[in-house]
C-alpha cells in the first residue's frame, strides 16, 4: 500500500495537482501548523482545499501532525539540532497516538502527507509517514 508525501515550496499548482493525480492520490492531508500564510500562495488552506475539491481528492488539516510552536522555533533558530527535533517529535506523535488515525488515512485509497518544504530530508512529513510505517509494515513509502 503506497503513502505518499510532498511539499509546495518550489512547485506550480500544475506541478502540484500533477504529481498528486499520476500518483492517484485519494485523501491529501495538510500536516502544517500554521496553513493560511499569504507566503503559502495556492497552498493556503481554503484555497487548497477547494483545488483538492476540483480533483476529487479528500482534504484533511490535522494538527496532531505537527510539531509543536516551540518546536518550529526552536528548530528554525538553530537552538536545537535535526536529531534533536526527530526525538522530541517521535515522542510528541507518541504522546498524541497519532497511529489512532492510519485507518482515516488510508481508508480512501493513497494518503498523501503534505507540508511546506521542498524535500522530504529535515522534514516533519517524512517523520509522520515513517511512524506510521512502525504500525503498518505495508506502507511504500513515496515521496513527491
Amino acid at each position: 500500500m503506497n503513502i505518499t508525501t510532498i511539499g509546495f515550496s518550489k512547485k506550480s499548482l500544475r506541478t502540484f495537482s500533477s504529481m498528486l493525480q499520476q500518483n492517484n492520490v485519494t485523501h491529501l492531508i495538510d500536516t502544517r501548523l500554521h496553513n493560511t500564510s499569504q507566503l503559502a500562495g495556492y497552498a493556503k488552506k481554503d484555497d487548497l482545499q477547494f483545488v483538492m475539491t476540483l480533483l476529487n481528492i479528500q482534504y484533511t488539516h490535522d494538527t496532531d501532525l505537527a510539531p509543536t510552536e516551540e518546536l518550529l522555533k526552536a528548530i528554525k533558530k538553530k537552538e536545537i539540532t535535526w536529531n534533536d527535533f526527530e526525538k522530541d517529535f517521535l515522542n510528541l506523535m507518541q504522546n498524541r497516538k497519532i497511529e489512532t488515525k492510519i485507518n482515516e488515512f488510508t481508508s480512501n485509497g493513497v494518503p498523501c502527507f503534505l507540508c511546506s518544504e521542498e524535500k522530504p530530508h529535515h522534514c516533519h512529513r517524512k517523520l509522520v509517514v515513517e511512524y506510521l510505517r512502525e504500525f503498518d509494515h505495508r506502507f511504500e513509502i513515496i515521496h513527491l
